[in-house]
């Protein structure tokens, strides 16, 4: 058996983790502790993230949006008359 550390971590954290548990422990279908989950949070980490992970996450607004759709817009009508 391996060595065993104590961490003090605040109310805050552990309630994290233990949600962060249970959401493990829907996917795996099984119980999992606290150190599974926090083993499982350090594999990700040093998996990298994927681009998938950050959906979301990018706060825009609706006159960004349109902006970007334009410039796609665009592009694809200068694209076009370069193929043909």
């Amino acid at each position: 058996m391996s060595e065993v550390k104590a961490i003090k971590v605040s109310k805050e954290t552990y309630a994290k983790l233990n949600e962060i548990a249970g959401e493990l422990q829907v996917k795996l279908r099984r119980p999992v502790s606290i150190e599974e989950a926090m083993k499982d949070l350090i594999k990700q980490r040093e998996k990298g993230r994927k681009i998938s992970d950050l959906a979301g996450s990018w706060n825009l607004t609706d006159k960004e949006v349109e902006e970007i759709k334009t410039s796609i817009d665009t592009s694809w009508k200068k694209w076009n008359q370069t193929e043909q």
